[in-house]
């Protein structure tokens, strides 16, 4: 039970260690007491700026005034029906939103649920209810999810995948392009092609699926050139194209889905984290006839397209539209990258500074050795910038990426802070 002592974040870690389950990871020993757009305070009163943004779920910042005013107005209304049993308006109108919103000249339908993982898993259930194949081709470094078909396509496996297995069957990984580290937009396309001819028949594939910016993996960017490989590719075997974009989506990128940059229309697209402003909420957006595949009750779940869900998630949607987020978005990231890039002209040890709108990450390597990826100077500082008041995650399948997924509410003082207090965590680890 709680006590009558001061709350401190020792205090609270003592007390996680002792009720939490040990695997549910915390990067930073810390207890937020309260927030603000891209700000939060612990509960011994320190202010950090936040450069997570709750892994990319705050793309409107904690607490933004319109959002939480449409969440107060819906409590007052309902809460709960189950959208199967009874039906409530914001669900259809967000889903309308959403069909207009996700690239493709065709008609297109809407499923909302409530994890990306959740998304992620329906999408395959709908690619093989339409086409009435089983196979499932991820990529290497994606990740897809915690359940464990989503893990079974998550192409990365500590500490996601350790002691979980085994996972589903004919899920298979390629090679995601990834210049940087050697592997070529030809040797990408060439690897899916040998998984035709060596593991599954093209027959037996339903989709393939990527991120178009992958997120655990890395912040590695999709080559346009690649999706239109990937696309010829599935066009000629009848595979769909699903693009994950539980990361990417809602604005992250600088356009409201990634895959609008891309030169095809995927047929299928799954959204979630940012989309709802930090209250729980996911969509599958795709081709209708391809959506229309399952049978009436094969998809659902009690609380997917929750109406507190649904009214965040268009609350969402209309500060996009009134605060021009999305070319906030290219501007944000266009400073981030300058700032960067000037902090890597000063450390050797940093490889590559990389993004898409604000999506937007650097790499560490040892000497700038792109064959010695530093995980352990990532790390050291990540801790050190949160010891100066800056919250940052790492990433990457090497763990030698850091990774910023800052509000796009946040202002540019507040963006120039964080940078300094970035590139002092350098000069101090010299």
């Amino acid at each position: 039970m709680p006590s009558n002592q001061p709350t401190t974040n020792a205090a609270l870690m003592a007390r996680r260690k002792a009720a939490v389950a040990r695997g549910v990871g915390q990067t930073h020993e810390i207890f937020v007491s309260r927030a603000r757009n891209a700000e939060f305070w612990d509960v011994e009163d320190r202010r950090y700026i936040d450069f997570a943004g709750g892994i990319a779920v705050l793309n409107t910042g904690h607490l933004h005034p319109q959002v939480i005013a449409a969440v107060k107005t819906q409590l007052d209304l309902y809460t709960h029906t189950c959208f199967q049993v009874v039906a409530y308006e914001p669900y259809v109108e967000l889903s309308e939103k959403l069909n207009a919103l996700a690239p493709g000249n065709f008609a297109k339908k809407t499923l909302l649920l409530s994890t990306g993982a959740e998304a992620v898993e329906n999408a395959v259930k709908v690619a093989r209810a339409y086409t009435k194949r089983p196979g499932i081709i991820a990529f290497t470094g994606g990740y897809h999810g915690r359940t464990n078909m989503t893990l079974g396509m998550t192409g990365k496996v500590a500490p996601y995948k350790l002691g979980f297995g085994p996972f589903p069957g004919e899920v298979f990984h390629a090679l995601y392009p990834n210049v940087l580290h050697g592997v070529s937009v030809d040797q990408a396309l060439h690897s899916v092609e040998l998984i035709l001819k060596n593991d599954i028949e093209a027959e037996r594939v339903a989709a393939f699926i990527l991120e178009p910016v992958q997120g655990e993996g890395g912040f590695y960017i999709a080559p346009p050139e690649f999706i239109t490989g990937l696309k010829a590719l599935a066009d000629r075997h009848g595979i769909l194209l699903i693009a994950d974009e539980v990361q990417t989506g809602a604005g992250r990128t600088g356009t409201w889905f990634a895959s609008e940059q891309w030169p095809v229309a995927p047929d299928l697209i799954t959204t979630a984290k940012s989309m709802a402003g930090g209250f729980p909420i996911s969509g599958l957006v795709g081709r209708a006839d391809v959506m229309d595949a399952p049978a009436p009750g094969g998809l659902g779940g009690t609380y997917a397209g929750s109406p507190i869900g649904c009214a965040a998630a268009l609350a969402v949607l209309k500060v996009f539209e009134d605060e021009k987020l999305l070319e906030r978005s290219k501007a944000l990231g266009a400073h981030l990258l300058k700032g960067l890039r000037a902090i890597a002209e000063k450390e050797v040890t940093i490889g590559d500074v990389r993004g898409l709108g604000a999506m937007v990450a650097m790499e560490l390597f040892e000497n700038g050795d792109v064959a010695r990826p530093n995980a352990a100077l990532t790390q050291r500082v990540v801790a050190e910038a949160a010891r100066r008041g800056l919250i940052l995650l790492s990433c990457g399948t090497y763990g030698n990426v850091i990774r910023i997924l800052v509000p796009l509410t946040a202002n540019d003082a507040l963006l120039d802070e964080g940078l300094k207090i970035l590139a002092d965590s350098f000069s101090a680890l010299r």
